[in-house]
């Protein structure tokens, strides 16, 4: 092959490459890890892993292990759904948590059929009733980056949790630059909305991103009490094996 024929070739495959990595969706194959701080001391790091669907059944999983001094907490999180068109259907879900003080496990299943969901918090089970807008924790935050990529303006969500259904809603506070160790973003502002200000929590997502979260931090009464930082991400393009791994703000770098 000639030289001027071999170049053909990689820009064809730099190109095709941009192109995949260039443009992920909040339920692209992906891997993204935080930093967990209190205040400024470290407690660990967070991890978020979205493998490929099959048969258009997703399964979200969550893993974070952070310790202070002699106190510790490990939770594994598992969230189960499929996929249509634009909206989430959730099937079951499990939250175990380990560590300092008691552990607990949370399981839930919607069983659309029957119209119900099943849960059971720590030994109290509840049976809830169950409607086409309703999430699990996990999966909202997946839901929350579809409906961003539609530009929906109105940001409720319905949540099973702890044996109960909470009520979330959050409004856009505006574009944000954010540097933070991993690299510049540009990003939108997201706040939590509550009717105190004692407690506020905010998070920025990265539009570049497919809206992937890059910091999040939490006050309680004007004190920031936890601060949680992208470390790096990873979004694959599972028919053609090609990914996009970086931990600068460039989605298109690759290994």
């Amino acid at each position: 092959m000639s030289v001027s024929k071999r170049l053909i070739v990689a820009a064809h495959l730099l190109s095709a490459s941009f192109t995949l990595a260039a443009a992920p969706t909040p339920l692209t194959p992906q891997t993204a890890e935080y930093q967990v701080n209190y205040g400024n001391i470290e407690l660990g790091k967070a991890r978020y892993q979205l493998p490929v669907a099959e048969d258009n059944v997703y399964q979200y999983r969550f893993d974070s292990d952070v310790s202070l001094l002699v106190l510790s907490d490990r939770r594994n999180v598992r969230s189960e759904f499929t996929l249509d068109g634009d909206q989430l259907t959730p099937m079951r879900y499990t939250h175990n948590r380990k560590g300092t003080g008691p552990s607990f496990q949370e399981q839930t299943a919607f069983a659309k059929g029957q119209s119900v969901v099943h849960s059971r918090y720590k030994d109290e089970r509840a049976k809830l009733p169950y409607t086409e807008v309703l999430y699990d924790p996990l999966m909202a935050q997946l839901q929350f980056r579809l409906d961003m990529v539609k530009g929906k303006k109105e940001l409720h969500y319905a949540m099973v949790k702890e044996g109960e259904i909470d009520e979330y809603d959050f409004r856009v506070v505006g574009k944000e630059r954010m540097n933070i160790d991993s690299g510049s973003y540009e990003t939108i502002k997201i706040e939590v909305v509550r009717d105190s200000k004692k407690r506020q929590t905010f998070f920025w997502m990265a539009p570049d991103l497919a809206y992937l979260p890059v910091r999040l931090t939490h006050f309680e009464k004007g004190s920031k009490q936890l601060d949680i930082k992208l470390l790096s991400y990873r979004f694959s393009e599972p028919q053609q094996d090609l990914t996009s791994v970086s931990s600068k703000p460039q989605p298109t770098t690759h290994p």
